[in-house]
């Protein structure tokens, strides 16, 4: 275990509650608390046993009046979360009195912690890899089930295990390659290149599998980017209001009502969407409306799915179909809204569109909306989202496995040619360091820091 020193923070969030908790680690927690804390029991803590709890108060260091009341709990390391001793004071959630325990620790002799300190020193101590502790982030931000249960499943090392498994084979058959350069006497080149290149397609295979489930993964962890354009006034709030429930975004028949972009997470059997509802694309000169114009125009471009409503009681125009041509290369869904009025547009009206990701709809009164989400699962996930399976959600690791991937089809190529044997060890060994960066066994010190920082306060 790392020497370091002692850190503070809160870990929970700063507000008004019912508990708040203060987390402290490092060889001095015990005696920093010690020095602020009174047992209602008269027994100082510095014998306290690891995993129970003492009831007394916090007081101030120069005067001894009583901050709060507190429940100190202790956890011995390496049996922590950090893997050192930790001591946590559960005191009455509120952000003054919160703050002021902890500005008493910090007189006591710890450190502020940084951003994700508690979790890099799990890390740096060995209690957890690097993908876990990146897990640790996506629990504390999951937006739905599926995203939660992909999370967990990292945290409890799923994906370590399975790239820990490839990396071990890639040694192997850097060994046999390194055993076959040098005894060349043995005539076993042949051979080898014909095993290894049985092998590496193999992990070539997996390490495949494993990037083909990245994108959706990534739907999982950060949301499905979801943008709502049409002309204005056609149901764009509207819709934004039906799908998420509740009255978000107002809703009148003036054009040009949503001036800026609004946007809103939902969750649609497990996907996390982010619903932007987008200002009405049209010419204007109002300078306010012309910039949420210009920002929804931004925003159609980043989407991964762009859901475009039209009025079905208003015939087709240019501007509409300016905007057909503006999504058409993009994942999209067309809605036909309003068709409890009389109907004015067909789906033969739409040329170059494909008809399945059309749909009728009634913003107003959610009809079609069952169905819109229905399209959005076949798009993105098959129609079915399986939580189970193992899948990758940073885009590091997808960075570091596609590296992996091409190196071992480096190595393919030159194992094909007998006399580049020794070659194809290089791209192997690359490779088995590539994968590397996802557990952080081969990871620069300064992109451990740049990652850790990312982190909330206290976790």
């Amino acid at each position: 275990m790392k020497e370091f020193d002692t850190i503070a923070a809160i870990a929970t969030a700063l507000g008004e509650g019912g508990i708040s908790i203060i987390r402290i680690s490092g060889k001095n927690s015990v005696n920093i608390v010690d020095s602020i804390f009174v047992p209602k029991s008269g027994d100082s803590i510095l014998n306290i046993k690891p995993y129970t709890m003492r009831y007394g108060n916090i007081v101030e260091s120069g005067t001894k009046d009583n901050i709060d009341e507190v429940i100190i709990s202790f956890m011995k390391g390496p049996r922590s979360f950090t893997a050192e001793n930790v001591i946590e004071i559960n005191c009455h959630g509120g952000i003054f009195s919160t703050k002021r325990i902890l500005e008493e620790v910090l007189k006591a002799g710890a450190r502020m912690a940084e951003p994700g300190e508690f979790t890099k020193r799990a890390f740096l101590n060995g209690r957890i890899d690097l993908s876990q502790a990146e897990a640790v982030m996506d629990i504390i931000t999951a937006k739905t089930d599926a995203s939660m249960k992909a999370a967990v499943m990292q945290s409890e090392g799923r994906i370590s295990k399975e790239i820990n498994t490839l990396r071990e084979e890639l040694l192997e058959l850097i060994a046999h390659i390194e055993a076959t350069v040098d005894y060349p006497e043995d005539d076993l080149e042949e051979l080898t290149s014909e095993n290894t290149v049985k092998k590496l397609k193999i992990i070539l295979y997996k390490i495949e599998l494993l990037i083909n489930s990245a994108d959706e993964g990534k739907i999982l962890r950060d949301g499905l980017s979801t943008a709502i354009v049409g002309k204005p006034n056609v149901g764009k709030s509207s819709l934004l209001n039906a799908l998420l429930e509740e009255k978000r975004a107002i809703v009148t028949e003036i054009e040009g009502t949503t001036r800026d972009v609004i946007e809103e997470y939902i969750n649609v059997s497990g996907i996390p969407i982010k619903l932007i509802d987008t200002a009405g694309i049209r010419q204007t000169e109002d300078i306010v409306e012309k910039i949420g114009v210009e920002k929804s125009k931004k925003k159609i471009d980043e989407a991964d799915l762009v859901i475009f409503i039209l009025d079905s009681s208003r015939n087709l125009d240019e501007k509409d179909l300016d905007i057909i041509r503006y999504i058409k290369n993009k994942k999209y869904i067309i809605l036909l809204n309003k068709i409890d009025l009389p109907k004015k547009i067909n789906r033969e009206d739409l040329k170059g569109l494909d008809s399945k990701y059309i749909i009728d709809i009634s913003a107003k009164n959610g009809f079609g909306i069952d169905r819109l989400k229905k399209l959005v699962k076949e798009l993105f996930f098959n129609g079915e989202i399986k939580s189970q399976d193992l899948i990758i959600t940073n885009t590091r690791h997808k960075a570091a496995l596609i590296k992996a991937k091409s190196n071992c089809e480096e190595a393919i190529n030159a194992l094909k040619n007998t006399s580049a044997i020794d070659l194809a060890s290089i791209d192997i060994r690359n490779a088995w360091y590539d994968l590397g960066y996802i557990t952080g066994d081969t990871m620069e010190e300064d992109l451990i820091e740049k990652i850790f920082k990312n982190f909330c306060l206290g976790k």
